[in-house]
């Protein structure tokens, strides 16, 4: 990146900044640095005097605005420092006595280098173009409607820096106010190629100088021929950013293969003692079925659950892949040495103890010793993990063995209880399921790269509080994401960030809609809910990828039709316009006081053969992508033999290489639990009692495939 980029000119601004102890830089500056990257600014001066500020102005022409420039004032209009449309040079010469009056009120040790004369732009659509630096994802860019109102109606969307012109285009279409820029109520659109040629270059800047903290471009007008920026904040960090460390895949596979698939796993404080963690660890592997070697590690024992007892792991015979602890914390960094010097390459790190609990130094500790032995650490603050292809149980919780295609993984220990006992109850086979807590090494990109590429692991959902490392999670997640599903659920969305931010750029970023954005642009499907992220990884490795956008709906309840309606216009999904002659098809099925369109309202009082029939019509039209299907309870078409004949028209089709994704909403009394589990267990996803959670199933699918490129 950078052609055409004057490098150079931008160092030499921020090191005279930095080297007087700045953290900002004056509007003048931050034009010189927006000129050295192509980013279109008005023409302007810099006045020290009233009379520099009335020949600027002729010499600009028209309205001017008017700015104080000083290192000590960020907020200018805040300070009475900003007067905008001045015309006539006693208009102009008083403006600049008010703002430097103004200035001295608001700060009277401010130093002032004078007042910034600009031309006055006129016309077009305010936005915002920024960059921040996110403590999770790094350098991001924001774009947004722009202007004094800008953090309030907070239309911004964000991405990654730095973008490509595609992704930049990406970011106009991203936000709720698109169609104003697209040129609402025949107003001529703005200039689309313009404001994403500026987010390019504001993201090459801020990756070229990571110095850069954050960067407003606000109000950037944007007309129909071109876009300039108004104003110019820029803040610096005084210090460059520390890069996390990272592995790379080859590293990671390394040692997430012994870890899933060990040949031989040793227990540090391994008991005999009932009620013990290190007892329940041990149960739970033996009676688990784990094949390999099993070696508990205990100073006091010589036999523990008809094992061979060991002293140290330095007295194992053979190399052991993976060492659970189940010892008190303080333990722990001793063991681990004497783990890392038996060239173990994982330990999982059960006991509590550590960051969570105000213990920072301990986990640093461990940290340390991991790094340096070679060890990587998966915890600790954990109830461990399952890994049901080797049958292997390294928990002291409850025994899990319904295989399956779903990894499951949770920084907190009672959501991946809730985790286990939701995929026990549903029967929702699983591949994996593996605490993170603390998270002092392993994360989620070191779970994404081995899922990646297990076979026996369709789907990855995971529930997260925060992402040590946002940029290496997505670069994981766009991998994996082209293959298999990953599900997200993020606790504490709700809660706004905390630190101080000094631009609009920065205060917007401790939204939310960060995560919302950049998870979305890394392909995962985000949950809001718990239960959602749980009937999500079940419901969506089951259906089959849609293969266009046109949903139809068939449902024998009016009421029903309507409210899956509103399901798919709240999941991001279209209803299908039906063409004439397929309307003119379902309405030989239907009762003439039935209802073709869409939904097909085919009426409570059918039988069975209507439901069939209606079916096949939307699985053998191709102009039809997905159906739902919302039934509900007559003595005419009971429950069971509804979910019989559906099952059997979906299985024929598929059987001829028709798979299309069928969803079911089930009303009716109790009998239609019975038939959505009948459905659920052949292909098709149903529920009794809502309209919201087949169609929220069949949206996650939707968004998945859309972001794999399948549709």
């Amino acid at each position: 990146m950078g052609a055409g980029y004057d490098k150079d000119a931008v160092r030499d601004v921020l090191d005279k900044a930095l080297a007087e102890g700045r953290d900002s830089l004056t509007a003048p500056e931050g034009r010189r640095v927006c000129e050295a990257y192509g980013i279109p600014t008005p023409g302007e001066g810099l006045a020290s005097t009233a009379d520099d500020a009335v020949r600027l102005a002729a010499e600009l022409g028209g309205k001017v605005v008017l700015k104080i420039v000083s290192p000590d004032i960020l907020h200018k209009t805040e300070a009475g420092g900003v007067k905008v449309g001045v015309s006539g040079d006693d208009a102009v010469r008083a403006a600049f006595d008010e703002i430097i009056a103004n200035a001295k009120v608001y700060k009277a040790d401010a130093d002032i280098d004078g007042v910034q004369v600009q031309q006055m732009l006129a016309g077009g659509q305010e936005v915002i173009i920024g960059a921040t630096t996110d403590p999770t994802f790094g350098k991001v860019v924001v774009f947004g409607l722009g202007g004094v109102l800008v953090e309030v109606l907070k239309d911004v969307t964000f991405r990654l820096a730095p973008v490509d012109a595609e992704t930049a285009h990406s970011m106009l279409d991203g936000i709720q106010a698109a169609e104003v820029l697209k040129g609402a109520r025949g107003a001529e659109p703005a200039d689309a190629d313009a404001l994403a040629e500026i987010i390019t270059r504001l993201s090459d800047l801020v990756t070229d100088f990571p110095r850069i903290r954050e960067f407003d471009l606000n109000p950037v007008f944007a007309r129909p021929d071109g876009a300039s920026a108004a104003d110019v904040r820029i803040l610096l960090d005084a210090e460059e950013p520390t890069e996390p460390v990272r592995y790379s895949q080859e590293e990671i596979l390394a040692t997430m293969n012994r870890m899933m698939r060990p040949n031989a796993v040793a227990v540090i404080g391994a008991s005999a003692e009932n009620g013990k963690i290190g007892n329940s660890v041990m149960k739970n592997l033996i009676n688990g079925g784990y094949a390999g070697e099993i070696y508990p590690i205990n100073p006091k024992a010589d036999e523990i659950l008809g094992k061979k007892a060991y002293k140290s792991i330095r007295d194992v015979p053979g190399e052991v892949d993976v060492a659970v602890f189940a010892v008190p914390a303080k333990f722990v960094p001793q063991a681990l040495r004497e783990v890392g010097e038996k060239n173990v390459p994982a330990a999982v790190l059960i006991p509590s103890g550590f960051g969570e609990t105000g213990n920072h130094e301990l986990q640093d500790e461990i940290v340390k010793i991991g790094r340096e032995l070679g060890v990587r650490l998966l915890g600790p603050n954990i109830y461990g993990y399952y890994y049901t292809p080797q049958n292997l149980c390294a928990t002291f919780c409850t025994p899990y063995d319904v295989k399956g295609g779903v990894a499951l993984t949770s920084q907190s220990g009672g959501i991946g209880m809730a985790i286990l006992g939701f995929a026990r109850t549903t029967k929702t086979g699983v591949s994996a399921i593996v605490g993170l807590g603390n998270k002092s090494d392993l994360d989620e990109d070191d779970l994404l790269t081995y899922f990646e590429q297990d076979d026996d692991t369709k789907v990855v959902a995971m529930h997260l509080e925060d992402l040590k490392d946002g940029r290496a999670f997505v670069e994981a997640a766009q991998r994996i994401t082209k293959k298999k599903p990953v599900v997200v659920l993020k606790a504490g969305r709700t809660a706004m960030g905390a630190r101080a931010a000094g631009s609009h750029t920065g205060a917007l970023a401790g939204d939310d809609k960060v995560y919302d954005d950049i998870l979305r642009q890394s392909g995962v499907v985000r949950a809001y809910s718990l239960n959602d992220m749980l009937e999500f990884a079940r419901g969506v490795p089951v259906l089959p990828a849609p293969k266009g956008e046109n949903v139809v709906i068939i449902t024998g309840a009016g009421g029903s039709g309507v409210l899956l309606s509103d399901a798919v216009v709240d999941n991001g999904m279209s209803l299908m316009e039906i063409p004439p002659d397929l309307d003119e098809a379902f309405r030989k099925f239907i009762p003439p006081f039935g209802a073709a369109g869409n939904p097909i309202d085919i009426t409570g009082g059918e039988p069975p053969s209507t439901y069939e029939a209606t079916i096949r019509l939307g699985l053998e039209d191709d102009r039809i992508h997905a159906l739902i299907l919302g039934y509900w309870h007559t003595i005419v078409t009971p429950p069971m033999v509804f979910a019989e004949l559906t099952a059997r028209v979906v299985a024929e089709f598929r059987e001829k290489g028709i798979e299309k994704p069928v969803v079911a909403s089930l009303a009716g009394d109790t009998e239609v639990e019975e038939a959505s589990t009948y459905l659920y267990d052949h292909g098709v996803v149903a529920y009794p009692y809502t309209t919201e959670k087949p169609v929220a199933v069949l949206g996650a699918k939707y968004r998945w495939a859309r972001g794999a490129g399948l549709v």
